[in-house]
């Protein structure tokens, strides 16, 4: 089980992730544009590698080249650690693909 994290250990780790904000109470959310639809799809591939490897599933949404990735570990019904983790590796593989 994930702990939740509190008020405090949430901004501060917003603080470290460019782009991503709360949603709710219960979620953080970032929007990205990548150059192309192709490229798009290739960050979503990449980002599916990841949440299967950290057993930690987003919610993903593509409309053309825009991608918006939200984060909740519902089994806890908020934010954990799990979510700022996968959030930072998101942030990494968009980098990498050259996402506004």
């Amino acid at each position: 089980m994930a702990e939740l994290l509190s008020e405090d250990a949430i901004a501060r780790a917003l603080e470290d992730l460019p782009g991503w904000q709360r949603e709710d109470d219960a979620t953080i959310a970032r929007f990205a544009k990548l150059p192309s639809f192709p490229e798009a799809i290739a960050a979503i591939d990449a980002v599916a590698e990841l949440a299967e490897s950290a057993n930690h599933h987003p919610d993903m949404d593509i409309r053309y080249n825009s991608l918006k990735f939200k984060l909740s570990t519902h089994s806890e019904g908020g934010l954990t650690a799990k979510d700022t983790d996968l959030a930072a590796k998101i942030s990494a593989e968009l980098s990498s693909r050259g996402a506004e």
